[in-house]
């Protein structure tokens, strides 16, 4: 079988990036049950049959979006740079970051999707299947490493990781319930959060 030609790839993920971007846009904007894949097409200025060339269904379009928000082709990289540094900084780094993904207008986006997830139970299969157990597997392996070079003291992987990123996502939803704490302060939360999962609430309390 003939290697894909790598400039036809970069086109291909370009025009998923393009169509992922209005379909964003547009579930933000009408919802994802009002929305339709013409509008999505017409968003990204394509005909509506070349939306199918790339997602077969609007649930493929959400399973896209959800993929883009974990930055899973991303994520490995991610967590291999704190095999080179300091946990605690690269913590702070990376929990900063994974705020940042949603973006300026991210969170009503994140609300129409998580909605739907919940409501649509072989969507939510398919997102646990395809994006959230797959990262979870690679990151479980790197708090493994970690506590092997005592990087972090020993705990649970897998549940540690759930504990964690269900501070991420409570923390989310409160914000989406308008959480005015969280609305003034949500540029100072990767610090909180960063030192709440490192070093706890119990401490040196002459610090």
């Amino acid at each position: 079988m003939p290697d894909r030609d790598p400039i036809q790839a970069q086109l291909t993920e370009l025009r998923r990036s393009q169509i992922l971007d209005a379909a964003a846009t547009v579930f933000a904007d009408k919802g994802f049950h009002n929305a339709t894949i013409k509008d999505v097409a017409k968003a990204a200025g394509v005909a509506d049959g070349t939306i199918y060339n790339y997602f077969d269904n609007k649930d493929a379009l959400i399973l896209g979006i959800l993929d883009r928000i974990n930055q899973t082709p991303e994520r490995e990289s991610h967590f291999e740079a704190a095999s080179h540094t300091d946990v605690a900084a690269w913590g702070r780094a990376y929990f900063k970051q994974r705020y940042e993904t949603l973006g300026k207008d991210g969170f009503k986006l994140f609300q129409v999707v998580l909605a739907e997830v919940l409501a649509n139970t072989e969507l939510r299969k398919l997102y646990v299947d395809q994006v959230i157990e797959p990262t979870y597997v690679m990151a479980e392996k790197y708090f493994e490493e970690w506590m092997r070079d005592g990087k972090i003291r020993r705990l649970d992987p897998a549940l540690t990781l759930r504990a964690i990123s269900g501070m991420f996502l409570g923390l989310l939803m409160l914000r989406i319930m308008g959480d005015p704490v969280l609305q003034e302060h949500w540029d100072e939360l990767p610090d909180v959060t960063a030192d709440l999962i490192l070093k706890g609430i119990e401490g040196n309390h002459n610090e």
